[in-house]
């Protein structure tokens, strides 16, 4: 335990003060990634991989893409932050938060591979795709779901974040881009110079892929699944699976673990469990929750935010908890060796600054 904390505290930060992250990257992770895909003979080489990046909605866009291939009869895998899942047979790859490095990443191509599957979809992060973890993926095309602020604690400015989101794209045949996303301009430029066809998809402005265009049923909740819908059957339509197919992988997709999951219970209340670790993935859901509480209902966030991560959005979720709940209990959520009433306090800030009231609207458990 002792050591874990040193270790975590101490030497993480010390290593990263001695070495910046263009050494480590570029001398520690894309040798490992080198070797990684030559030890198992480049896997990517042999199937058509689909990467999906972006701040919020990475994971349900990997998985209705997944999903919209199966319906369509395609052989594919899906690789995300939650589990990969290769045929019948998922894994617990315990990444949870990130993309795993370049050596177990190969490892799962590589049975794919042998398994005789087509397609990998492919859950890319920002670390990951700085670390070159990604190395000898040859993604055959690349998804953005959206970039707002986060894990500005790793990339220090939300230019260089964006950059690193920018990565997917050095080597794809089509990239497909949110529109109405702060992103689009940046990313529509850089996959302009590269001669990279452009799939564009909203809610609100025009786009190749919209509600008006192309409309379909899910029972997924909020405005942000419909992008998250719109990106998958924009992704797929690219890859030439049939719109009626489409639309019925999206009818009938059941969710993801952890991903606006409603909690069955016999208490008379409901209650849903989201990952939602930045400011905008809270806001979303509590917009979405909202339309379904009843009249005289209350609807109450219980969260918090892990340590040793990006500090800037702490006050920011606080803020967009007390605009859109109406209260919230503020608990830990894996502090690490950071104080969790330090980070409860700083989410607090953000609260009481948009309204909040101690005891009324906002209550603490440490």
């Amino acid at each position: 335990m002792l050591w874990s904390k040193f270790r975590q505290s101490y030497l993480g930060e010390k290593t990263r003060a001695l070495f910046p992250d263009l050494m480590v990257n570029q001398f520690k992770h894309l040798p490992l990634a080198i070797l990684a895909v030559l030890w198992f003979r480049h896997p990517a080489r042999r199937l058509k991989v689909i990467g999906v990046t972006g701040t919020d909605g990475k994971t349900t866009t990997a998985t209705l893409i997944d999903d919209i291939l199966v319906h369509w009869g395609k052989k594919a895998a899906l690789i995300s932050t939650v589990a990969a899942k290769i045929g019948q047979k998922e894994i617990d790859t315990g990444f949870h938060v990130t993309s795993p490095d370049a050596w177990k990443l190969q490892r799962l191509l590589r049975e794919t591979v042998n398994q005789g599957f087509e397609y990998v979809v492919l859950e890319a992060t920002s670390h990951g795709l700085v670390q070159n973890r990604f190395f000898g993926c040859h993604f055959k095309m690349g998804i953005v779901t959206n970039i707002t602020h986060e894990h500005l604690d790793y990339h220090k400015t939300y230019a260089d974040y964006l950059k690193a989101k920018a990565k997917l794209f050095d080597q794809v045949e089509a990239g497909v881009l949110n529109r109405d996303d702060q992103s689009f301009a940046f990313l529509k430029q850089k996959l302009k110079e590269k001669k990279i066809k452009i799939i564009s998809y909203a809610l609100k402005n025009k786009a190749d892929f919209t509600p008006r265009n192309f409309p379909f049923k899910t029972p997924l909740l909020g405005d942000y699944n419909q992008y998250n819908c719109l990106a998958a059957a924009a992704a797929t339509s690219f890859l030439g699976a049939p719109k009626n197919v489409i639309k019925e992988a999206l009818a009938d997709f059941p969710g993801v673990k952890g991903r606006l999951e409603e909690i069955k219970n016999r208490f008379g209340f409901r209650v849903f469990i989201d990952f939602a670790s930045t400011a905008n993935s809270l806001k979303n859901v509590l917009i979405a929750l909202r339309k379904i509480v009843p009249a005289k209902g209350r609807l109450i966030a219980v969260f918090g935010s892990a340590g040793l991560r990006d500090v800037q959005k702490r006050g920011l979720m606080g803020e967009m908890a007390a605009k859109y709940a109406d209260l919230m209990v503020l608990t830990a959520e894996d502090p690490r060796t950071e104080d969790v009433n330090q980070i409860i306090e700083q989410i607090a800030q953000g609260a009481l600054k948009e309204g909040a009231q101690e005891g009324k609207t906002l209550f603490r458990v440490a």
